[in-house]
């Protein structure tokens, strides 16, 4: 028979889709049935990898999607399997990562009215009222299957909203009895489906924006993620080098700007203090960020010009959000950039004026960098966070592949790892931690031949499910390095008591509920789990060798290496 199941199926693959990340349950024969019949029969149907824990499925998917461009599936079994994707839904969104998720609902018929009818006693249990709402405020796109005669037709519909800007996760259900119809195949045209074209800019604002940079005294760009697209680094760098304007990073998810460049201003997080070269900036224009300055405490002179292009400028979803830009555009920025660097060939700004503003840059960029170095110097006493990274930086090629969810040493790893390759770092873009463990999986799977490495903190570690992580690394062949930059528990919350109190009961208590104490045996669960080569380091004599070591093991030995880094406790 050719079913709902084998055309949801046949449609994943005409889309593109490589692999469906699957925890299975009772709402799920019709797809088992249809996969199993598709080797059999030699369809050539996406590759389904079981996934013990939902969290861990979705997020290998959002890290497939991430590195790859490609949109990817997971299914999850009913309403439960739905609220377990959680965070990493949060996270999809978030990060305007395109997967497709499907779920199933629970049969609509139970007195075998057509296959697929109840048949187990869970199938009431799990019959809700609105299935879908569990994730609308989460996902573009939710529907439900209603017949087999169009799932092809509606699963290409939900993945290409999926992988239009601003893109995003997208969520189907279908009950048994829809699934297990006996259909008549469909042909598609998966051409006839594509994402919508890259916005432009109008060519009068492109002017209007180059003509503003080039008169600026103080020009600045601020970004987040205008890196997801490499080609948009090449552009921005490009702008900037012509017309003497610096680059400061809030926040980055990815790579955005050359770090070594002295055009470069660095990186904001949540300092609670104005930003001097925000402050003095005449023209501001953002690129790609949800939060570019956090207003209460730093933010642009009243009297400074701010331009703003984003896929998303309006943050549809984000109830309270401004920036009081003068000027707003909804555009692609490695559009708009080439756009803007066209009108700049028109106007050729003064060199004297570029020459003046790169100079300005440079003197604090030099600065910058300089009181960097003195961070990562070693100390005998403990590893700190900033010589740890420093050293890792030092086995990082063009080949390998970085993903950073260490929270409260997020800074650290931008400012001391400084990865400079387009296209190879990149953050979940949310805030729901264990994203991490299960990204490095869907990397490794879109690119076998690079060196995939985890970084996280211990709190984001055993977010990640390791147990899981690891089992499915060493089932499907995606070694990685995962390194634990482990300060003995959440330092997040932490800071974030003392920013609001600072000479509070919290600030003089021994413990707030934040610990990790006793330590757990962080690497033992990876090696438990899935094999993995796991060393504990707390001494910096030992940081070089155990580098080498890891990488050894995951490029040679090809198994999942775990670095448990003991760092001062928080």
């Amino acid at each position: 028979m050719y079913t709902a199941g084998t055309a949801f199926l046949e449609a994943l693959k005409e889309a593109g889709v490589s692999y469906i990340f699957a925890n299975l349950g009772s709402d799920h024969p019709a797809i088992v049935e249809s996969i199993a019949e598709g080797k059999a029969n030699g369809r050539g149907f996406p590759a389904m990898l079981t996934c013990p824990n939902e969290m861990v499925a979705l997020s290998a998917a959002q890290g497939y999607a991430q590195v790859s461009g490609q949109a990817q599936a997971v299914i999850v079994h009913v309403e439960c399997g739905t609220q377990a994707l959680g965070g990493a839904l949060h996270n999809a969104l978030r990060g305007r990562v395109p997967v497709l998720i499907f779920a199933g609902a629970t049969p609509y018929t139970q007195e075998d009215e057509l296959k697929g009818s109840r048949n187990e006693w869970i199938q009431w249990i799990q019959d809700i009222s609105d299935q879908r709402g569990i994730v609308r405020n989460y996902v573009k796109f939710d529907y439900e299957f209603r017949t087999g005669r169009n799932i092809k037709q509606v699963t290409h519909r939900a993945l290409q909203l999926a992988k239009s800007d601003p893109m995003g996760p997208v969520y189907v259900v279908g009950a048994r009895e829809v699934m297990e119809e006996e259909v008549a195949p469909v042909a598609i045209d998966s051409a006839q489906w594509p994402a919508i074209a890259p916005l432009p800019l109008r060519a009068t604002d492109a002017a209007d924006i180059a003509r503003a940079l080039a008169n600026a005294k103080r020009p600045l760009i601020v970004t987040s993620y205008v890196g997801r697209n490499p080609a948009a680094v090449t552009e921005l760098t490009r702008l900037c080098r012509r017309t003497g304007t610096a680059v400061l990073e809030q926040s980055p998810t990815t790579m955005n700007f050359p770090p070594d460049d002295p055009l470069y201003m660095g990186n904001r997080w949540s300092e609670p203090s104005q930003e001097p070269v925000l402050a003095e900036a005449d023209v501001v224009l953002v690129l790609d960020s949800d939060a570019p300055w956090v207003p209460s405490v730093s933010k642009p002179t009243a009297g400074a010009a701010v331009f703003h292009i984003d896929v998303d400028p309006l943050k549809d979803d984000i109830p309270l959000w401004y920036i009081k830009a003068q000027r707003v555009f909804r555009a692609d920025c490695a559009t708009a950039l080439a756009q803007i660097n066209e009108a700049v060939d028109s106007l050729a700004p003064g060199a004297a004026a570029v020459k003046e503003r790169i100079a300005h840059y440079t003197s604090l960029h030099d600065a910058r960098a300089a009181a960097l170095g003195k961070r990562e110097q070693p100390n005998d006493a403990v590893i700190t966070p900033e010589f740890f990274t420093a050293c890792l930086r030092q086995h990082i090629d063009a080949n390998t592949l970085i993903l950073s969810e260490t929270i409260t040493n997020y800074p650290t790893i931008a400012n001391h790892l400084r990865p400079s390759n387009p296209g190879h770092f990149f953050l979940s873009g949310g805030s729901s931690l264990g994203w991490n463990g299960g990204a490095a999986i869907g990397a490794k799977l879109a690119h076998p031949d690079k060196t995939v490495i985890a970084l996280c903190g211990d709190g984001s570690y055993m977010f990640s499910v390791p147990s899981s992580v690891h089992w499915m690394a060493r089932k499907y062949q995606t070694p990685f390095l995962q390194i634990i930059y482990n300060n003995g528990g959440w330092r997040s919350p932490k800071m974030s008591t003392l920013a609001v109190h600072p000479q509070g009961h919290a600030s003089r208590a021994n413990a707030i509920g934040v610990e990790f104490d006793p330590a757990p045996d962080h690497a033992a669960i990876a090696a438990a789990a899935g094999g993995a080569w796991a060393r504990r380091i707390e001494r910096p004599d030992e940081v070089e060798a155990a580098i080498a070591e890891a990488l050894a093991v995951v490029r040679d030995e090809k198994r999942c290496a775990v670095l448990d880094v003991r760092l001062p406790h928080l």
